[in-house]
């Protein structure tokens, strides 16, 4: 018997030829051979209940599939009984599919597991246990062409992803214009992601390590903006004082700290920070000045209704008396 015998059950409409980078969008069903057809999973009630979506060439767990949905036509629905020796993998990656959207708790997995207690499914430990050929019902929905698909993150090489910074920045710039704060935030910090993993690889201070820390620190400040925007003040705190390690004078640094400061009532250390952008640069003296009237203002304001609940508490007690 062939590894691979397929049986047409519903023709397609259009051959596409599926080279890597291609997305294979399709339904699918599995059936343990044997002395009966016992259905194991159905792509339309397990774990989403979504369409499977295969990028062809990423060396996908269960290899098989990728042959399988090339021999089809766009429509087609196609069975494929597929030897034992091709689909020892299939109860690990069953256990994800059935697992995905749902809440997992983290569970220590090793060899010794495996054996005293199994992957959690008895009917894929059992598969497990007693290999079988297995019937694959495909029903392939859609073909994307690796042009014709925005690539997830994971898909890119190095010289893919620095492409991108850019990119996102400029997009991320423009959302902010038009005053799409959260999915500014989400641009910049797409960007400041893939900027780190790339740091990651180098040695820190090396010529490469700073050219990408160069291109990290104006975003960083961006998405400092944005955080600012949502009171998120210790974030803000936290990513104006990584740019100010590197760039101790960076005014927009010391003016978004010095706002931050303020909302999370840190008020001396805001006006630490607005008087060093003043000093820094003088054209924008009367925009810190106001600042730090409102600090005197809010200073005033505290300490007034903090008296007014000393008082109060002061007045309970003498009435308790």
């Amino acid at each position: 018997m062939a590894p691979i015998v397929k049986n047409i059950l519903h023709t397609g409409q259009k051959y596409i030829p599926i080279t890597d980078g291609s997305k294979a969008h399709f339904h699918f069903q599995t059936w343990k051979l044997g002395k009966e057809r016992i259905l194991v999973d159905d792509s339309k009630k397990i774990g989403k209940k979504e369409p499977m979506v295969l990028v062809i060439g990423h060396k996908f767990k269960l290899e098989v599939w990728e042959t399988i949905v090339k021999m089809m036509a766009v429509g087609e629905v196609s069975s494929f009984i597929v030897q034992k020796e091709l689909v020892y993998s299939y109860p690990f990656v069953s256990k994800t599919l059935r697992e995905l959207g749902l809440e997992q708790k983290v569970k220590h997995s090793c060899t010794m597991t495996l054996h005293t207690e199994g992957i959690g499914y008895p009917d894929l430990d059992d598969l497990i246990s007693n290999p079988c050929n297995l019937e694959f019902i495909i029903e392939l929905l859609q073909v994307e062409k690796s042009d014709e698909y925005e690539k997830e993150l994971w898909q890119l090489n190095i010289e893919q992803r620095l492409k991108l910074v850019p990119e996102l920045k400029e997009k991320g710039n423009k959302l902010y214009a038009e005053k799409h704060y959260s999915k500014a935030e989400d641009c910049y910090g797409q960007a400041l992601a893939i900027l780190e993993q790339l740091m990651i690889r180098e040695r820190k201070k090396d010529e490469e390590w700073i050219t990408l820390n160069n291109l990290k620190l104006p975003i960083l400040l961006n998405y400092a903006q944005c955080k600012l925007l949502k009171d998120d003040y210790y974030a803000v705190l936290e990513h104006c004082n990584t740019v100010l390690e590197h760039d101790k004078d960076n005014v927009k640094a010391l003016y978004r700290r010095g706002r931050a400061h303020v909302g999370a009532w840190n008020p001396e250390e805001a006006e630490k920070d607005f008087l060093r952008v003043k000093e820094l640069c003088p054209t924008l003296a009367a925009g810190i000045n106001k600042e730090l009237d409102n600090i005197r203002s809010l200073k005033k304001e505290k300490a007034e209704k903090d008296r007014d609940a000393l008082r109060k508490i002061f007045d309970r007690e003498r009435d308790e008396t």
